[in-house]
C-alpha cells in the first residue's frame, strides 16, 4: 500500500518496534526522518540579516523521543 506515492511502513515493523526491537524502531525513525526534518526547518538570520535555512536539531531530537514514546505506548 502507498500514501501520496510513498510506500507505507509495514504493520509488522510497528509491532516489532512496540515490542522493543531496536532495529524495527530504527526503521520507524528512518521512515519519519524527512517529515520531522521538514517540521523542524527554521530560517535563521546572521548579523548582516542574511537568511539561512537549517534544521533545528534540538527540536528534531525532541520529536524523535516523542515518536519513540508513542510507539512504545501504542
Amino acid at each position: 500500500p502507498t500514501f501520496n506515492g510513498r510506500e507505507l511502513l509495514p504493520l509488522s515493523v510497528m509491532e516489532a518496534a512496540h515490542a522493543g526491537d531496536a532495529m524495527a524502531m530504527e526503521q520507524v525513525l528512518r521512515y519519519y526522518d524527512d517529515y520531522m526534518s521538514r517540521l523542524c526547518t527554521r530560517t535563521l538570520y546572521d548579523k548582516d540579516g542574511t537568511p539561512h535555512v537549517c534544521v533545528d536539531t534540538h527540536m528534531k531530537r525532541c520529536l524523535e523521543i516523542r515518536l519513540i514514546r508513542a510507539v512504545m505506548r501504542a
